[in-house]
This record gives C-alpha cells, structure tokens and sequence, in this order.
C-alpha cells in the first residue's frame, strides 16, 4: 500500500552535514507513524528517529542535539537532517512506516536503504 524510497547518503567527512529524503507513494502519507534506522557493521539495527503524537519526535541519544526528523507531507516526504557527523554515525539508513499510530521496532514498511559513511 506504501512503497518507501531513500536518498541522500554518501560520503562525508567528520563534522558534516547530510540530509537524507524518504518519498512515500500513496495519497495518505500523513495517516503513517514515520521514522528512521539505521544499522551499522556488527550492530543491531538501530531506531534513530520518529514522531511521536502530536507533532512531537524523539531520537536514540547516540544523535540527540545532531540529528532533526521532520515531514512535508504535501510531498510526502520525510527528512533526516544529520549534522556534526561522526564516523560512528557510518550505517545504513533507512527509511521506515506504520500503518497507523507511532512508529515501533517492527514497521510495516522498509524503504531499501541509503548508505552514508563518514570519514575521520
């Protein structure tokens, strides 16, 4: 019902910025719970980021005060913005949905993942 594409990654040098971009398909994409993964070498996957209710997010504490999630929905599109890089912050990203409610560690929908890699 929602199909979930990432961009944005690369490579970037400690201290950086990057933003990454999730575009949704469908005509509802604020009725989803959104948020972000990320899964590096020899960890788990990682949950980053999401909205909360009302309007409200909350973040891993390895990203708070560095990392700001946010949503245009008239693109239906959502955002990660990553500043003050570091290389432990080199991981997978991906993009994630619930169908309704607050995003949890088991989405109903997976984007395909955007590398990002940052070098000391």
């Amino acid at each position: 019902q929602v199909q979930l594409v990432e961009s944005g990654g690369g490579l970037v040098q400690a201290g950086g910025s990057l933003r990454l971009s999730c575009a949704a398909s469908g005509r509802t994409f604020s009725s989803y719970g959104m948020g972000w993964f990320r899964q590096a070498p020899g960890k788990q996957r990682e949950l980053v980021a999401r909205f909360t209710a009302f309007g409200g997010t909350n973040y891993a504490d390895s990203v708070k005060g560095r990392f700001t999630i946010s949503r245009d929905n008239a693109k239906n599109t959502v955002y990660l913005q990553m500043n003050s890089l570091k290389p432990e912050d080199t991981a997978i990203y991906y993009c994630a949905a619930t169908n309704r409610g607050v995003l949890t560690t088991s989405p109903d929908y997976w984007g395909q993942g955007t590398q990002v890699t940052v070098s000391s």
